[in-house]
């Protein structure tokens, strides 16, 4: 038989390389984005470009000087000057509003910037880790407690927002380590290391006190997890850990430090709102908005605790007591990361930098709800749209129609969560 020439084999096997090539990258990117076997692999992928990516925007972005240097301002007051009354702790922006936890933080990070703040560069470096901290562990809490049917490709959502990435690179707000923090605690309550995430839970909350919302669901989980003296014990030591970030704060004025640190609902003024844009100033400063808010937002919370939370165990009255089966990772994160948004849904004014409080937990929640792919799609780009591209072309201030865009994203996920099933509540059930 007649033998091909060399040049005609050669060229044959480079064709038979690159389509081999080409189905095995196709069963690559298949594997990633559907299989979670893979998801290790993709984690680590997006990880290494979240970092390429912060390290882009710190080096091209203009840093934003809006809340960095009022932070050095007011820890320097103990730190520089021996000033412990939170009386007397204020910055450019105002007197110091956040607990103890936040004073020790930033004592650190002024000192990493210079030792006294100023080398802005470092602390923008410092935030990016934070960032891309933040993101390892949300993906590793995603691969504990994924929803059935969500697939690997959600983790890609997380890496797509603008405001995000603003707020940790390039604007340095306190709320990115509070975060941190929260979800290192939840993926240790979802390996059901309790003492641990109460431990973090409870630096974070020192920190910046909004960790607070999702407390209830946490109380509720300590009760299910091991009844009544068990939560007490958790819940002592979250108190002793606060106790000892306070203390000296505690000594020289201590009613002064617990309204401060835990006692003001932030900044209302109306130019800044980011969710009730629409309203007149006048009503949105009033008793008669903030109070029918706060009973929407306990309505809420109990109506869910007592008809979805606790449905496996015959009721909240039931569940307080304890069991005996362990708890699921899917049913601890999903109680947390969804007691925390009711409680941004009723929030009295959410700024551009509360977006971090509840950005990671929504694409999670989304996939536990009965909703289309193509309307929780909708959903995380009005709130994306709504936090980062809608805006006063002039002041850069949210408009009516985005808070309007916001509340109705807020509505239709509260809605979805309302309906959706209670997933896998105790240790070895089977995903429905």
């Amino acid at each position: 038989p007649a033998v091909a020439p060399p040049a005609r084999n050669g060229a044959a096997l480079r064709g038979l390389s690159a389509r081999n090539l080409a189905m095995a990258s196709l069963r690559l990117a298949r594997g990633l984005l559907f299989d979670w076997s893979y998801f290790p692999l993709l984690a680590a992928l997006l990880l290494a470009a979240e970092s390429a990516l912060c390290a882009i925007f710190i080096l091209k972005a203009r840093y934003t000087p809006i809340d960095w240097r009022a932070y050095m301002q007011e820890v320097e007051g103990p730190l520089v000057h021996g000033v412990w009354d939170y009386a007397e702790l204020r910055g450019e922006t105002g007197p110091l509003v956040y607990p103890g936890g936040f004073v020790w933080l930033f004592a650190g990070l002024r000192f990493v910037a210079g030792g006294d703040g100023s080398d802005v560069r470092a602390a923008q470096c410092a935030f990016a880790a934070a960032y891309v901290a933040t993101h390892a562990l949300v993906f590793a809490v995603y691969a504990r407690a994924r929803p059935a049917g969500m697939p690997p490709w959600v983790a890609v959502l997380l890496c797509a927002s603008k405001r995000l990435h603003s707020l940790y690179a390039l604007r340095l707000f306190n709320d990115c380590w509070a975060i941190l923090l929260l979800y290192a605690a939840v993926l240790a309550f979802s390996h059901r290391r309790w003492a641990a995430g109460c431990a973090l839970y409870s630096l974070g909350a020192g920190v910046k006190a909004n960790l607070l919302l999702s407390a209830p669901a946490l109380l509720l989980l300590l009760l299910k997890a091991g009844g009544p003296r068990f939560a007490a014990s958790r819940v002592a030591l979250c108190a002793a850990i606060q106790l000892a970030l306070g203390w000296p704060f505690l000594r020289a004025n201590p009613r002064a430090y617990i309204i401060g640190a835990f006692g003001g609902f932030g900044d209302l003024k109306h130019k800044w709102t980011v969710n009730w844009k629409f309203l007149p100033p006048e009503l949105f400063l009033s008793k008669g908005f903030a109070l029918p808010l706060l009973a929407l937002h306990l309505l809420v919370l109990g109506a869910l605790a007592a008809r979805r939370w606790c449905a496996a165990e015959g009721g909240l009255a039931r569940a307080w007591r304890g069991s005996a089966r362990p708890l699921h990772a899917e049913h601890i994160v999903g109680l947390l990361l969804t007691c925390n948004f009711v409680g941004v849904a009723f929030w009295r004014s959410l700024h551009f930098q509360f977006y971090t409080w509840y950005f990671h937990a929504m694409p999670l929640l989304l996939w536990r709800a009965p909703l289309p792919t193509s309307a929780r799609l909708a959903v995380l780009a009005a709130l994306e749209f709504s936090f980062s591209y809608w805006l006063d072309p002039v002041e850069g201030t949210s408009t009516p129609l985005s808070s309007a865009v916001l509340q109705l994203a807020h509505a239709v996920a509260l809605a979805a969560l309302w309906r959706a099933p209670p997933g896998r509540t105790f240790e070895g059930e089977k995903a429905s």
